[in-house]
């Protein structure tokens, strides 16, 4: 692969992996029921809202999941695709372009609560200030799906390990579900 593509990648990763991080952080923050009064909570909402107000017409919630932010972030994923084998220099097969996409979306929402939890529990143990703008956007994100963990696992010596689990448990996540379904995929792909 030539210097000229290898940049191009990066920045089609950088770019389109911002933007469905973004996004993804508005579906996180509406299934957490984030305080909108954070300064980036804030940023969140008046930044994806633009593109998701017109499709939260057609694209309604489901419960506390904003669908419409789903399928914005996996667009970007799907986009960023389309532009890597447009420059490697073919097209790939529709199905597993689809699936390859999912695939990649579902691997960086896993990797997004790698790090938010990764973030927060760093916050906490070294003892950031809980008022913080970011430490409590990130503590809202990861304290609902944190809470049930952390009640069934006990403290040993005032030390929580319920982050170091859930860290783990989201891991094998991504090596035993979202890198098979990637794997999958770019076979169907290879195999057109």
């Amino acid at each position: 692969m030539s210097y000229f593509l290898q940049a191009a990648q990066l920045i089609l990763e950088f770019v389109f992996g911002a933007v469905a991080t973004l996004f993804l952080l508005r579906m996180i923050a509406e299934a957490a029921r984030v305080q909108f009064h954070n300064p980036i909570s804030q940023f969140v909402y008046r930044s994806t809202n633009p593109v998701l107000a017109p499709l939260r017409r057609v694209l309604r919630n489901w419960r506390n999941i904003n669908l419409a932010a789903i399928a914005v972030a996996w667009l970007a994923e799907l986009v960023k695709l389309g532009l890597e084998f447009l420059l490697a220099g073919g097209l790939p097969n529709p199905a597993g372009w689809l699936l390859l996409g999912f695939g990649q979306l579902l691997d960086l929402f896993l990797l997004v609560y790698i790090v938010l939890i990764f973030v927060w529990s760093l916050g906490s143990l070294l003892g950031g200030d809980p008022g913080h703008p970011l430490l409590r956007f990130v503590a809202q994100l990861v304290e609902p799906p944190m809470r049930p963990l952390r009640r069934r696992m006990p403290t040993l010596g005032g030390l929580d390990f319920s982050p170091a689990v859930a860290i783990l448990v989201l891991m094998l996540l991504r090596i035993l579900v979202a890198g098979p379904l990637i794997g999958y995929a770019s076979s169907l792909i290879v195999g057109a």
